[in-house]
């Protein structure tokens, strides 16, 4: 738990709400699952496809529950927290099955209930169990979690880290407007609001200009600032980190000052209630990551998404709750962090996929000097947009993946139109994840590094026949969830 929440007030708070979901939990078993994902991974289609193959009888071997017929039913119920938006589900399957378009990403805090009606596989279980668990998924934006690390900083502390960042590689020409706007700004000058608000939108800016597909960088915090709602305009947004700040406290009324209690009115306002209200009610917890996006757009964009990576972790406390520690500061004692769109390589690539991610997820682990028990690594791909097939080209046999690709999608000089398939040979990773890295803090900047032809592929055609629906095809989906929540249908 980030120190600054450590308040007699903020615990009581957590208290309540963790004794409010044990007391419910024992009428109706709950496990809470949060789902957020950095840049771009897909949560929006991962929520969509979990609960579909769960509706619609999916394939799902390793889900070993589904897979013994242990499980009888699976239904959507009405969720508990009545002041916070539904997960739109029947909307993002629409746009998945019926029209073929991925979804629009979900730009705030959402949930869904699915209850699955099941029975113990032991003769124990099944005298004193329910014979039934509620799934609450909670999907939040990785932005949001990634601010949580905010919560220990000072405005000088996060000033000074956020500067240094943004003055290192293809970051220092994205910041080039803002920070030349902030140095030529003196925090002693007196506080104004044209000002402050010049500079926030310098700020803001830059942030997206790291996160567009042509940079995908991962490390954006303050997240709000890349998704305002209804806090746009605030004063709560209207700051900016000041670089070089002098020793000693800043003077009321200054510049400086006002950025200081702005970045704590950010704080209190935004990343508390977050966290005391949702985040430190999880159970359950996966982390979806484009680990091919970062690789494709170089170095630079791998390091950060291991950077991120460290900053996410962090947040996390992996491990087995006692009846104690659940009710005053329960853990999320199990994390996946999943590599999604597995589908654009090869199968043969998959368990370098998996590997390539275990290993950041590795050196984050050992850069926040935290132990990784709990934490599991996968390769998945919620949605299957492809297949796999193989080629003759000059007299050697290549496997390729065929799919659809979306309209506007160049290849070789070729646009496509969104109708017509066509076959692709994704390239290879490296067999040895570790040669992609030459040093403990560094990716390697080896011209070698692999290219890989990523395109955006429809979603697949699924076929409707009267009023039965199949399935959403995946990659791995039923061993993620397995890992997620299978223990709790024993």
């Amino acid at each position: 738990m980030p120190p600054s929440l450590t308040t007699f007030k903020d615990d009581a708070l957590i208290a309540f709400d963790n004794l409010t979901d044990r007391a419910s939990g024992l009428v109706n078993p709950t496990v809470r699952l949060g789902v957020t994902g950095l840049s771009r991974a897909g949560k929006t289609v991962f929520i969509s496809s979990l609960v579909h193959n769960l509706l619609h009888g999916g394939r799902l071997p390793l889900f070993e529950a589904v897979r013994s017929g242990r499980v009888s039913a699976a239904r959507l119920e009405p969720q508990p927290d009545d002041q916070i938006p539904r997960f739109q589900y029947e909307d993002h399957i629409q746009a998945l099955v019926r029209d073929r378009i991925w979804p629009d990403s979900t730009r705030a805090i959402s949930q869904l209930r699915l209850t699955l009606d099941y029975q113990s596989a032991s003769g124990w279980g099944r005298m004193f169990s329910a014979g039934k668990l509620s799934i609450d998924i909670v999907d939040y934006p990785g932005e949001w979690l990634l601010d949580l690390p905010l919560l220990g900083q000072d405005f000088r502390t996060f000033s000074a880290a956020t500067v240094a960042l943004a003055r290192t590689g293809i970051r220092r020409e994205l910041a080039r407007d803002w920070l030349a706007l902030a140095d030529s700004m003196d925090p002693a000058a007196p506080a104004d609001e044209m000002t402050a608000r010049r500079l926030s939108e310098a700020f803001a800016a830059y942030l997206k200009a790291c996160k567009s597909d042509e940079r995908s960088l991962s490390t954006l915090p303050p997240g709000r600032f890349l998704m305002p709602g209804d806090l746009e305009g605030s004063p709560a947004l209207t700051f900016a980190p000041i670089p070089d700040l002098p020793d000693g406290r800043l003077e009321r009324g200054t510049l400086g000052a006002m950025m200081e209690r702005r970045f704590e009115a950010y704080k209190s306002v935004v990343v508390k209630p977050f966290f005391r209200e949702h985040f430190a009610r999880l159970d359950r917890q996966i982390v979806l990551i484009d680990a091919l996006q970062a690789l494709n757009r170089g170095p630079e964009a791998v390091q950060d998404l291991e950077r991120a990576l460290a900053d996410v972790l962090a947040c996390f406390r992996p491990g087995t709750n006692s009846l104690l520690s659940s009710l005053l500061g329960r853990r999320i004692d199990k994390v996946l962090v999943a590599a999604t769109k597995a589908d654009h390589l090869h199968h043969e690539s998959h368990d370098r996929l998996e590997a390539l991610t275990r290993r950041l997820v590795d050196r984050a682990i050992q850069r926040i000097g935290m132990s990784g028990a709990g934490i599991e690594v996968m390769a998945i791909a919620s949605v299957r947009a492809t297949r796999e097939a193989t080629v003759r080209q000059d007299g050697e046999t290549l496997p390729v993946i065929t799919g659809t690709p979306m309209a506007g999608e160049r290849i070789d000089g070729e646009i496509f139109d969104g109708k017509r398939r066509t076959a692709i040979f994704p390239g290879d990773l490296p067999e040895k994840p570790d040669s992609l890295f030459q040093g403990p803090d560094s990716v390697s900047e080896d011209p070698a590094l692999p290219h890989l032809n990523i395109v955006r592929f429809r979603p697949p055609d699924i076929d409707e026949a009267g009023n039965v629906t199949l399935s959403v095809p995946h990659i791995r989906l039923d061993r993620a969830l397995q890992f997620l929540f299978g223990d709790r249908l024993a």
